[in-house]
C-alpha cells in the first residue's frame, strides 16, 4: 500500500473516531436522511471521499478503486452510515459513458449530490436520498431522470434502503460490469466491519471475569478467536486481491469470503458476549444485523457460489 493510501486510511480513521462514536452512529441512522450530514461534508472536503474515483480533469481526485475501498473499509469498521458506496458507483457508471455528464459528476464529486446504482429496484442503497439514479442490468446502463422512492423496511438501521421506480429514463451506454465493482467495494466494507467486530469481542473477553479469571484466558475461547482472526485475515487477502485485479471471478470470491467471514464473526461475537449482545444497548447487535443484511445485498453467497461453479464445471 502506498504512503498516500496509508495517510488516507489514517485520516478517515481519525474522523470516524472523533465524529462517529456508536452513539453518534445511532443518532445519524435515526435522522431524516439516515446519515450525519456534517460528517459527510468533512469526508468530502477534508478527504475528498466522494471525488476519489473521478479523474482530475473532471474535477475529481484522480484516485483508483483501491482508494475508495480503503475509505469504505474504515467506514465499515464503525458501521458509519454515509452515501459513499452509492455515490461512488454512480460516478463509475457516468464515467463509463462515451461522453460523461460533467455537471452530474461535479455535484457527486463535491458531495452536494448523492448517487446510487439500481441492481434490485426493491432494495436500493441510499435510494431514499439519491439525486442521481442509474440502473445496471449487466448489459446496459440507464439514467433514471425521474423516479419515485419508497423507504424499505430493513433490519440494519445503519444502511437505509428504498424501493425506487423509474418514471423517465435515458440510455447511458453499456454496463462495464458495475455489479462486480459494487461487490468488491461492499466486500471491503464487510472486511472492515468484521475486523472491528472481532476487536470488540476480544476486548470483551479480556474485561469479562468468570470464575475469578477473564473469560478470554480460557483455552476454548482462545481457539475460537484465533479461528475468527484467520477467517478475517483470509477474507481481507481475497478482497485486497480483487481490488488490485478486478474481474467477475475475483468479485464473486471477494463477496463470498467477506460475507462468510463477517457472518461467522458476528455469530461468534453474540455467543461470546452472551445475552447482552442482543440488547439494544450493545453494539454487537448492530454488527450482527449489518453482517446478515450485507450478505444478502447484491445477491446472497449462494449466488456467488453458482457464478464460480459455472466457470469450473
Amino acid at each position: 500500500m502506498s504512503e498516500e493510501r496509508d495517510l488516507l486510511r489514517d485520516t478517515v480513521a481519525a474522523l470516524v473516531e472523533k465524529h462517529a462514536s456508536p452513539e453518534a452512529v445511532r443518532t445519524a441512522a435515526a435522522s431524516e436522511r439516515g446519515y450525519d450530514e456534517s460528517l459527510w461534508k468533512m469526508l468530502c472536503e477534508q478527504v475528498g471521499a466522494a471525488a476519489l474515483v473521478v479523474p482530475e480533469e473532471l474535477g475529481g481526485a484522480g484516485g483508483e478503486l483501491a482508494d475508495a475501498a480503503v475509505v469504505l473499509e474504515e467506514l465499515g469498521r464503525g458501521l458509519v452510515p454515509t452515501p459513499l458506496l452509492g455515490t461512488t458507483l454512480a460516478e463509475l457508471a457516468l464515467l463509463s459513458a462515451d461522453e460523461p455528464d460533467t455537471a452530474l459528476l461535479e455535484g457527486l464529486a463535491e458531495g452536494t449530490a448523492i448517487g446510487t446504482v439500481v441492481f434490485d429496484p426493491g432494495h436500493v442503497v441510499n435510494g431514499n436520498i439519491a439525486d442521481v439514479v442509474i440502473a445496471a442490468d449487466g448489459r446496459t446502463l440507464t439514467h433514471w431522470t425521474s423516479f419515485t422512492t419508497t423507504p424499505a423496511v430493513a433490519m440494519d438501521i445503519t444502511r437505509p434502503l428504498a424501493a425506487v421506480e423509474a418514471s423517465d429514463t435515458t440510455p447511458l451506454g453499456d454496463d462495464p460490469g458495475l455489479a462486480d465493482t459494487a461487490a468488491i467495494l461492499l466486500a471491503a466494507e464487510q472486511v472492515g466491519a468484521a475486523s472491528r467486530c472481532l476487536e470488540l469481542t476480544v476486548q470483551y473477553t479480556k474485561d469479562r471475569v468468570q470464575f475469578g479469571r477473564p473469560i478470554g484466558s480460557f483455552q476454548a475461547l482462545k481457539h475460537r478467536m484465533a479461528d475468527l482472526y484467520v477467517a478475517v485475515q483470509s477474507a481481507k487477502a481475497v478482497v485486497d486481491s480483487a481490488v488490485s485485479d478486478p474481474s467477475a471471478t475475483s468479485a464473486a470470491l471477494a463477496r463470498l469470503a467477506a460475507s462468510e467471514a463477517f457472518s461467522k464473526v458476528a455469530a461468534e461475537a453474540v455467543q461470546m458476549h452472551g445475552g447482552i449482545a442482543i440488547t439494544w444497548e450493545s453494539d454487537i447487535q448492530l454488527y450482527f444485523k449489518r453482517a446478515h443484511g450485507s450478505a444478502q445485498l447484491l445477491g446472497p453467497p449462494r449466488e456467488q457460489l453458482r457464478r464460480l461453479e459455472s466457470e469450473v464445471f
